[in-house]
């Protein structure tokens, strides 16, 4: 079964950002005062919706100031942070990673208990000498 896991994923994001000094006539011909309420949301699910799917989540880390600000700039504003402040994954996410997790722990485990033999074999061998 396939799941469309970056439907799955909720980021909650802090920006602090600014207007272009140089830029601020542009800005409020092109849109209006409130820049920030028209220009930030659409723009950070744009990215995020490109972004979720393609990387991994310390590549998603590094790269989210990187690319939104690449995209803010393109509106003459600024950004000065970029955080990550929340992240969670739906329940089918959890779900299906969940018997990956176990499996990978039953594995370690078998493991252990094959070197613990080998390592009561060999220290048997010692003792009867």
């Amino acid at each position: 079964m396939a799941f469309d896991f970056a439907a799955q994923v909720k980021i909650g994001l802090r920006v602090l950002s600014r207007p272009v000094p140089d830029e601020l006539p542009t800005i409020y011909r092109t849109l209006g005062e409130n820049y920030n309420e028209i220009v930030l949301p659409s723009i950070i699910d744009e990215i995020l919706e490109k972004v979720v799917p393609q990387y991994n989540a310390t590549q998603l880390i590094a790269r989210r100031e990187e690319l939104l600000t690449a995209r803010a700039s393109n509106f003459n504003i600024a950004l000065d942070d970029v955080s990550i402040s929340s992240l969670t994954f739906g329940k089918e996410f959890t779900e299906a990673v969940e018997p990956k997790q176990m499996a990978a722990l039953e594995a370690e485990r078998a493991k252990f208990i094959v070197e613990k033999a080998e390592q009561d074999k060999q220290s048997t061998v010692i003792l009867l000498r």
